[in-house]
């Protein structure tokens, strides 16, 4: 197992130009398996959920051939129509395989997913939007079993997600654009992911109408073309080493972005008395004055975004004064506030609510990931942390930041991967 070394403290300065999105290339890969062919994405970052999807492809069968940051998924035989346990566990965005399997080939079976650890995330959204597609859903042992009903193919109807989710969007809609007739998906998620999801079908073939709203409308077609798509920049790897530049004193540009994506993290920046410069494809954040508190409250798209919400605590662990971050996504997910402790910050948690009161200086010490943003939460506060600071279990923030230390080197960071110690 490896980890990080770091040390500190270091004001991290310079440019730096994001990878492809991750949470984007997730399910567009899955959309590749709705069409006979081969379907090319581009600009797909090589990270380790982008390899396990991979693995997951091709054990149902369709072939990927990666080229750089260019990916080709043939698939115009899939004869698996099973996702197993041992690779969906390590994953959750795997079960994103469902709704595509349903829909084409009449029939699914998928293990229920892993992840990370922290939050209750069902998903019985997924189940329930399929089965108003008129999918025969099972449990059995552990797995999902969908089938089409006897005789007939899914058939379009109107699906209100109680709760807007992404994954749940994700898969209904891609059972939706091959289902019979029209459907109507209301509190659909309206993050990034799920438009550039809605565009990658529509450039296959489908029919959808209300792309980046909450309503997505469909009109079922009887098949799809092969994807050809380039995944945009990741929006919360942008978010995180703009982050950087508060959490460590420095002054970072990120490079090749699409700014309208980082407006609530934005305004969290100003309401913290930070310069800042927005260009047509760029953002500059000054942060050698300490920020002023912030309140920040996690919210679905286009409000401020959860997984963003462990890298500007570090930022407040150095603030001039109080913040509060609320959670109102996965009220436990702040498993990352015992770890920013260890290297000095001054946390309470009362219930989803985290205060934290700015301290002049963090120092180093040992500390453990424990999912990907908690990870790159750890890592910006160790560079500004006085001393050496070790950050374990970096197999996580492997699922979703590639070479993230020779990026943070670029920018002056003293921080070196090696083997944990026996």
């Amino acid at each position: 197992m490896e980890r990080f070394v770091v040390e500190g403290p270091v004001a991290l300065r310079g440019s730096v130009e994001p990878g492809g999105s991750k949470n984007t290339a997730l399910p567009l890969m899955c959309a590749a398996l709705l069409a006979e062919g081969v379907s090319e994405l581009r600009n797909v970052p090589d990270l380790r959920d982008t390899r396990t999807l991979i693995r997951v492809l091709d054990t149902l069968g369709a072939k990927c051939e990666r080229d750089g940051s260019t990916l080709r998924i043939d698939a115009r035989e899939v004869p698996v129509r099973e996702a197993p346990y041992e690779l969906v566990k390590t994953m959750r965005a795997s079960i994103t395989v469902l709704g595509p399997l349903l829909a084409r080939f009449g029939e699914a079976r998928v293990s229920m997913p892993g992840g990370c650890a922290w939050g209750p995330r069902p998903v019985d959204l997924h189940l329930e939007g399929l089965e108003r597609l008129s999918a025969c859903i099972d449990l059995d042992h552990g797995y999902i079993d969908a089938k089409w009903p006897k005789g007939s193919r899914l058939k379009g109807a109107e699906i209100s997600f109680r709760i807007s989710s992404v994954g749940a969007t994700e898969n209904v809609l891609m059972a939706a654009v091959l289902a019979e007739g029209k459907s109507v998906l209301r509190n659909s998620a309206r993050e990034p992911d799920v438009t550039s999801l809605a565009e990658g079908l529509v450039g296959m073939g489908a029919k959808i109408e209300g792309i980046g709203t909450s309503t997505l409308t469909v009109e079922g077609v009887d098949a799809l073309q092969p994807l050809n798509f380039e995944v945009p920049p990741d929006r919360i790897e942008v978010g995180t080493f703009l982050t950087a530049a508060p959490a460590t004193g420095g002054e970072i540009t990120v490079t090749n972005c699409i700014p309208d994506h980082q407006s609530a993290l934005l305004e969290v920046f100003r309401s913290g008395g930070l310069d800042m410069e927005v260009g047509e494809n760029y953002i500059r954040v000054d942060g050698r004055r300490p920020m002023n508190p912030v309140e920040v409250v996690t919210a679905p798209y286009p409000g401020f975004p959860t997984d963003m919400q462990a890298q500007v605590m570090a930022a407040c662990a150095r603030s001039a004064g109080v913040s509060t971050l609320t959670e109102t996504i996965y009220l436990d997910r702040f498993t990352h506030v015992a770890e920013l402790r260890r290297l000095g910050a001054k946390i309470r948690l009362d219930g989803n609510v985290a205060v934290v009161t700015g301290v002049e200086k963090l120092q180093g010490a040992p500390v453990m990931a424990t999912d990907i943003r908690a990870s790159s939460a750890l890592v910006l506060a160790a560079c500004a942390a006085q001393g050496v600071t070790t950050v374990s279990r970096i197999y996580h923030i492997d699922r979703g930041y590639e070479r993230i230390e020779q990026r943070l080197a670029g920018l002056g960071a003293r921080i070196v991967r090696e083997e944990e110690p026996d």
